[in-house]
């Protein structure tokens, strides 16, 4: 073998390790590698999928659009508008501070606490979202990437305060928080749709899959308010409250033969499209979850017991003591002292003695029983949440004072919407009709769903006896009576005066502030419409004729012009008179 031939082979064998050395290397990494794979493939799947999906895959759910809820006379008083929901990827946002900034001016938003969002070590943030759909673009066009644009819906209340009490709200996710829109939010509420977004490493999306099935809006709400007698009584009451330097106030109008709310007015208001902005105790429907002691008012069902039992006729005589009676150690005052007055004279004059006479008379059980089946002591069952039952203890614990109180509306206490459910009773012919706020349900495309017709609950006293009621509670209003000012012009009204006292801090009566409240129903001769009028601690004067029954007057005259119900008297502008009132 020549030399050349042996160093050429020998160059050959040093190649061939060189390559056998890297083949293995390669085949090492290789093997490495496919290993890797495997246990990645196969064990750690799961894992690394749902890592990749939070890194890189994200779903959003939002609520389908809301039913509206609408009066009685078909007018929107809550809607869903278009709008679009605005979050962010804060790991995809470069420069927090800039583009808070600019979200910021767009968005009339806090600009630090954006800040503060946007450097959260999360995967995706909500910014906002009600945002219109001009400013969202505006927005998407001056940030890069990170930012999420999706549509959705916004509740709105287009008459702002009007029956905000009633209607409440819902948050941003769709749930109904307050008065009907929570405790019909399973009917109002549409099906939430969710969406699956898919991003690049860059955040840029590159694959969006909608909901599976086709969204489902929310069915819609009619209510048995009339949003004209609710701006009446809303208005009304807010006269009466600043007039009489009030704490606040609340008015409720029934239809007395169905049990159909017309309206249920709160002074102060609140507006419902920036709720957070106002006390929360301005939320409440106070005339559905609050009590109170109902005062004098309570006489018209004393009265209704004595008839009742047989015992009187509105023509009865009761010894009024002149003006000063004692019983188990405590002495019983009118604000006018009287000698003998009849049963309707009792009521006309609000006499706190006369009651006490009759109460004795008739006893705790007939009385007990007689409340009871107006309903007091008990939920009305009217479809708001929070209601509450007020408080009537059994006749078997009551103290022997305890008769006495009662009769004239201290030592109970009573919903607004238990007292004037009560009062329609007596203008229905002596039947109890379960209050209602809804009237109808029904689907998107406008077909009824559900209806709420009248319930009767029962019937309290007989037609006879709701007939002599009516007259009685006639002569209240009339020039002598202590509702004189209750009395709307051009129309025979019904009604009650009530003055109670509220107890204080220490549980007296102390010292203490007043309720003034009037309830009634008119016109006397054929009942359209009961109402209730509750002032709560008015300073310049405290008496529920001047205070309470002036209001009534207006709400019931101004609704009558609304509804075109004729005149049923001569137009008379001395109807009332200037004598001091009762209770």
């Amino acid at each position: 073998m020549t030399p050349d031939r042996e160093k050429e082979e020998k160059a050959i064998s040093r190649r061939n390790r060189r390559m056998l050395v890297v083949g293995c290397v390669f085949t090492f990494f290789f093997l490495v590698i496919a290993f890797k794979a495997i246990y990645l493939q196969v064990f750690e799947d799961t894992r690394l999928s749902r890592e990749a999906s939070g890194e890189y895959s994200r779903s959003i759910k939002l609520r389908e659009k809301r039913g509206t809820i609408y009066d009685a006379n078909s007018r929107e008083l809550a809607v869903s508008t278009s709008v679009m929901a605005v979050g962010a990827h804060p790991d995809r946002i470069d420069q927090p501070a800039k583009a808070a900034a600019v979200m910021a001016e767009e968005l009339d938003l806090d600009k630090s606490r954006l800040t503060e969002k946007l450097r959260l070590d999360a995967s995706f943030v909500w910014i906002r979202r009600d945002v219109s759909p001009e400013k969202a673009r505006a927005l998407d066009r001056q940030i890069d990437q990170g930012l999420e644009l999706v549509d959705t819906y916004s509740r709105v209340y287009p008459h702002k305060s009007l029956g905000a009490q009633v209607i409440g709200f819902s948050g941003v996710d769709g749930h109904g928080l307050e008065g009907v829109e929570y405790y019909y939010d399973t009917r109002l509420k549409g099906d939430p749709r969710q969406w699956t977004i898919v991003k690049d490493a860059l955040g840029r999306i590159f694959q969006r899959s909608g909901p599976e099935k086709p969204a489902e809006e929310g069915k819609n709400l009619v209510l048995t308010l009339d949003a004209n007698i609710q701006y009446i009584t809303e208005e009304a009451l807010k006269k009466s409250v600043l007039k009489f330097n009030a704490e606040s106030g609340m008015a409720l109008v029934m239809k007395p033969q169905t049990g159909a709310i017309r309206a249920i007015a709160h002074y102060p208001e609140f507006n419902p499209n920036a709720f957070t902005r106002f006390p929360r105790q301005n939320w409440r429907n106070r005339a559905i979850t609050d009590s109170f002691e109902p005062g004098s008012t309570f006489k018209i069902f004393l009265a209704a017991a004595a008839l009742e039992s047989g015992l009187y006729t509105p023509e009865t005589i009761v010894d009024c003591e002149n003006g000063r009676y004692s019983i188990y150690g405590r002495v019983i005052k009118d604000t006018h002292p009287y000698d003998e007055l009849t049963l309707t004279e009792v009521i006309k004059y609000s006499s706190n003695i006369g009651a006490v006479k009759i109460a004795e008379a008739i006893g705790p059980k007939t009385l007990y029983d007689n409340l009871r089946d107006f309903g007091f002591g008990e939920k009305t069952g009217i479809d708001c949440p929070g209601e509450t039952a007020g408080r009537l203890r059994n006749y078997r614990n009551w103290r022997g004072i305890d008769n006495a109180t009662i009769a004239f509306g201290q030592g109970v206490s009573v919903s607004a919407v238990q007292l004037l459910s009560a009062v329609s009773a007596i203008a229905n012919h002596g039947v109890l009709m379960k209050p209602r706020i809804a009237k109808a349900v029904t689907n998107p495309d406008g077909g009824i769903a559900e209806s709420f017709e009248p319930e009767m609950m029962r019937r309290v006293i007989s037609a006879d006896t709701a007939d002599q009621l009516k007259e009685m509670m006639r002569a209240v209003t009339r020039p002598d009576g202590t509702g004189r000012h209750a009395a709307p012009e051009g129309y025979a009204a019904c009604g009650k005066t009530g003055t109670a006292q509220i107890l204080n801090h220490q549980g007296t009566y102390k010292n203490s502030e007043y309720n003034a409240l009037f309830a009634g129903f008119a016109p006397a001769e054929s009942p359209e419409l009961a109402a209730l009028v509750i002032v709560r601690a008015p300073k310049v004067n405290h008496y529920g004729g001047k205070v309470a029954g002036s209001a009534f007057a207006e709400i019931i005259r101004e609704s009558f012009n609304y509804m075109n119900i004729a005149p049923t008297v001569a137009r008379n502008s001395g109807n009332r008179g200037d004598e001091k009132e009762g209770a």
